[in-house]
Order: structure tokens, then sequence, then C-alpha cells
């Protein structure tokens, strides 16, 4: 932090170099589609929906440069997409092969990329490479997945696990198939077999999968937990530690994170970069930042979780800021995330952290954040309206896990940031004209685009503004960051600069006004508000103060 009010000059030659690089520049939304837009009435999400919708993300709308769909691919749906039966082809739920090409094109006609979700490290126990994997011990498939014997016989006679490896959704890590009378690993559901990535076979598959996705126009992957494609050739038990669950009780040693994963992780880059303007995100399962600063290279990110998990504190937030620079420095570019398909909906989860009522407040704010901070922003749908984490009752809950949760295995349930997109404050919220496939939240008070779109206090109105300030100027999309000192330990402030363009962020934690301090910008300059949280942000009331309203978050220039 700097304790001075002076900034001093400071600039990165390699944050110059890199200006322009969409992944770096840009704002990446993710898209869950089953929640985003149903065209045909049957409740689910669809491609149609998404082209249908493409003009609201563009930049004559909420002005966004990437869209992340999560999978898409044919699945039996018991993780909700995530265990894949078919990595090459469009599941028929989300609509036809032509629907994504389509989607592809238009999207690009608008500037906006496509990311698509990448499953590799398993597949669901109905894709036919299981279906022939568990068949016999011989033939081509056989050792595609993690097969083992079992280490001996219990009292009851029934075979006994290789190892003591978990599962993260709870239980041992290995089914028995009594047809090859061998367990098989499933990091996750026993109905998500885990590949064998040191076959051969199974990595040329793999990145041919890749490939043909890139042929089709896709601009990017974000990568399932990638760290954990690889596992201890000789797979054994992992050591204990004290902890509050199964997971927990083991220092996860020999199932993930190994040696070799680097090798694995240039020959997949190397395939995605011998297409033009192609870039990737993978999600560290169960690691801290070191080891994702340690895994981004160019055009290559890796997720960082400590702000997704960061309560509505200003000091919090400031350590886990200053603490990113430190360990991401300046040639390695960090992500922005607040919220995804898996988290607590950031304006519910922060609000609540801070027992701060005005959810919406909360929400403009944490919008700052995510778009002033330096990195690449992931924005969550509907979080640009506010959306709220929606109570689902106990006999309607889909989320797998969360239907087996109990004392030894506690279980946040997923549905709840998973409901559907509010377009409308009209019955079926303007997501569909049939019966959703979850339950959608209460958009009566106005939580909703259409209501948001007429309102400049609203949520969607203070990201609108913010995504435009950032996208005019540079020094917010590419800029070196230094907290500063505001005098207020509920206001984090920074500066963001680019050769000598500077710009000030500061956010108020508070739910009443607070009076900070402000750096000088330089010599017969003073800063002057340019975007905000609110429709007209708070100015500097003399030449080095500043007096920010509740939860007010404000961009300044010098002038």
């Amino acid at each position: 932090m700097i304790e001075s009010n002076a900034v001093e000059p400071r600039t990165s030659p390699t944050i110059e170099r890199r200006r322009g690089e969409w992944w770096r520049d840009g704002v990446i939304y993710q898209i869950y589609p089953r929640s985003f837009a149903d065209t045909n009435g049957d409740g689910v999400g669809d491609l149609p929906g998404i082209i249908a919708r493409l003009d609201y993300l563009g930049p004559a709308g909420l002005g966004v440069d990437a869209i992340w769909l999560s999978p898409i691919y044919p699945s039996p749906g018991l993780d909700v997409g995530y265990d894949v039966s078919d990595h090459e082809r469009v599941d028929p739920l989300f609509g036809t092969e032509e629907d994504f090409d389509r989607l592809v094109s238009e999207a690009h006609q608008r500037g906006l990329r496509i990311v698509l979700d990448l499953v590799m490290n398993h597949t669901s126990d109905r894709h036919r490479w299981f279906e022939a994997s568990r068949s016999s011990r011989d033939g081509p498939y056989a050792d595609w997945y993690l097969w083992r014997d079992p280490s001996g016989v219990d009292r009851q006679g029934r075979p006994r696990p290789p190892n003591n490896w978990v599962s993260f959704f709870g239980g041992p890590a290995w089914a028995w198939e009594p047809r090859r009378e061998q367990f098989y690993l499933h990091t996750f559901l026993a109905e998500q077999p885990d590949l064998n990535w040191r076959n051969p076979g199974v990595e040329a598959a793999q990145f041919g999968m890749v490939r043909g996705w890139l042929e089709r126009g896709v601009d990017g992957f974000r990568l399932d937990v990638f760290n954990v494609f690889l596992k201890h050739p000789d797979m054994p038990s992992n050591p204990r530690r004290v902890g509050q669950t199964a997971w927990t009780r083991q220092v996860h040693r020999h199932d993930r994170d190994q040696p070799d994963f680097a090798d694995l992780l240039t020959r997949f880059r190397a395939l995605v970069d011998s297409y033009p303007d192609r870039f990737t995100v993978g999600e560290l399962f169960d690691g801290g930042p070191d080891r994702a600063a340690a895994l981004t290279t160019d055009r290559h990110l890796v997720f960082d979780w400590e702000l997704i998990g960061a309560p509505w504190s200003a000091r919090a937030f400031e350590a886990i800021v200053e603490r990113r620079e430190r360990t991401f420095g300046p040639d390695r570019w960090p992500t922005l995330v607040l919220s995804n398909h898996d988290q607590p909906r950031q304006a519910s989860r922060l609000a609540a952290s801070a027992g701060i009522d005005d959810v919406d407040g909360v929400a403009k704010a944490a919008a700052t954040l995510l778009l002033g901070l330096r990195g690449t922003p992931f924005l969550y749908y509907g979080e640009e309206i506010g959306m709220i984490d929606v109570a689902i009752p106990a006999d309607e809950i889909v989320d797998p896990p969360a239907r087996r949760a109990g004392p030894d295995f506690p279980w946040w349930n997923r549905d709840q940031c998973r409901t559907p997109m509010a377009w409308t404050g009209e019955p079926g919220a303007g997501f569909t004209t049939g019966r959703p496939w979850i339950r959608i939240g209460d958009v009566r008070a106005g939580r909703n685009v259409a209501d948001e779109s007429a309102d400049p206090g609203s949520v969607l109105a203070a990201y609108r503004r913010l995504l435009a300030a950032r996208r005019a100027r540079p020094v917010l999309r590419v800029g070196t960051l230094e907290t500063v000192d505001a005098g207020d330990s509920d206001v984090v402030a920074w500066i963001r600069r680019l050769g000598n363009d500077l710009a000030l962020v500061a956010v108020n934690f508070a739910t009443d006004d607070r009076r900070v301090t402000l750096p000088s910008p330089g010599a017969d300059r003073q800063w002057r508000p340019f975007a905000g949280t609110d429709p007209s942000p708070s100015g500097p009331t003399d030449g080095t103060h500043l007096t920010l309203r509740g939860l007010e978050g404000v961009l300044l220039e010098p002038s």
C-alpha cells in the first residue's frame, strides 16, 4: 500500500506491449444455458434463446466482449451437464448443430467471442468410451479410464478399494465394476469416471475434439478442474490430516497437481495457440493463488478463488488485492471472479456476510470491484441485475450432491444460483412460456432487465456505466494497480496507471457516508469523477478529500 498521498510514476513494459489483446482487455460473461432464455416453451434455456439475446450482451447493450457457455454437450444430466456423454456434439436439449454454428456466426458479427466449457477430467458413465472400457479388460478402450484391482477383501468378502482416495462429492473415490472385477476411479460422482490421461489414445482423442471446436470458430475454452487430469501413476494412498469432512481429512498429494501436468498443459496450449487469437482459462481445483499464478501464461489464465471467498470487508478485499498483485506480478495476468455456477450469487453472499439489507447497494459496489481491479473480469449471468440466490425446497433439489448432504458432507445447494434469468416482471420472467426446469425467483420487485433498463439508479444501469467507462479507458483495462491509503478502514482505493494515464477507484464498504483522503494526481491537476455506482458520482469537496455515500463506488481521473 502507498502510505504517501503522492502518486509515483510506474508502468509495465509488458502491459504496454500487450495492449489490445481481447482476453486481457475484455469482460467475459458466463451463461448457464439452461437458465438463460427458452424459445420453445419446454422450460429449458437453449441456443436460439442466447442468439435472441446477443444484442442485449453486445456493444449496443451491456457491452461485454465474450460469452462463456457452461456445458452444452449431450449428458444424462446427473451433474447438470458436467457428466458429458459426447464432447463433440450439441445436446438436442439446447438445439441443433446448426444452431451452434449460427450462434458463433452471429456473435462474431457483433464482436462477441464464444468460449466453451471443456470437461476433460471425466466423462459420463454412459459415454461410449466407458461403456466399452467397463465391458472387458481387453479392447481398444480398456485402459482409457483408471482401473485398479482391489487391495483385498473385507470381513464380508467384499473387495476393498485400491487406496484411501475419496470423492469430492462424498464417499470413496472408487466404484466396483463386476464385469471387469476391478474398481474405477471417480473424483466426483460414480457416474463420472476419470479418464486415464497417460494413455496416448485419450490425449489424441481429446485434442482431436478440441481441434474440431476450434475449426468451428470457438475462441477459447474454460477447462474444468484441469489440475486433476493426472494422478500419481502408482496411486498410493494420500496422507491423512485433521479436517471437517472426508475430503479435507486428506492431503491431496497423489490425486492432483502431478509434476508432469505442466508437460501435458504445454502440449494442450500449443494446440490452442496454433489457431490465432485463442485463449483458455483453467479452473484450479482446490488450490490457492500461488498455484494459479504459477500455471498462468500468455493467453492462458487460471482462476484464483480468493476474491470469491472474501466477506464484505474493505480490509479483507484490500489484503487479497495486494497479495494478488505481489503473487502475479506485472507479467502474469489474474482473473477477477466474484460468483459462478458453483457459488452463491455475489449480492446475496456479500450482503449476508456483513449483515447488510441493501442487497442492490452491495451489488453495485461489487461491480466497481469486478470492473475496476486489474485482471480479466468474469461476470456471471444475472449479476448485472442484482439477481439473488433462490431458496429451493428439498423436494425440488436438482443438484445431486445437495441431495446427499449430511454431517460429514456439508454442501451448499448450487441450484440456488442457477435459477432462470429475469428478463421481465411477468410470469415466467420472460425466460419461458412453459414450466421452468427450476423455480424462478421473485421478479416483481423490479429486479429484472425490463424494469432496470428504465431506472438510472438500478444495478443494471450501474453495470452499463462501469462497463462503458472500462471500454473507453485503456488504463482501466490494462493499467498497473497500487492500493492507496484513503484514511478510512471501510474504504478501499487504488490507482490504475498506464503510461501517463491515471485513474483512481474508491469503494465504500460501509452503509453510511465516509470522508476519504485522495492522493495527489500531480502538479496543477485535480481528480474529477467520470463514472460510478450512482448516476451522479460523488466528486472531491476540495483538492484532497472526497465524501463517498454509503456503498458508493467512484472512478476518477485527473483534470
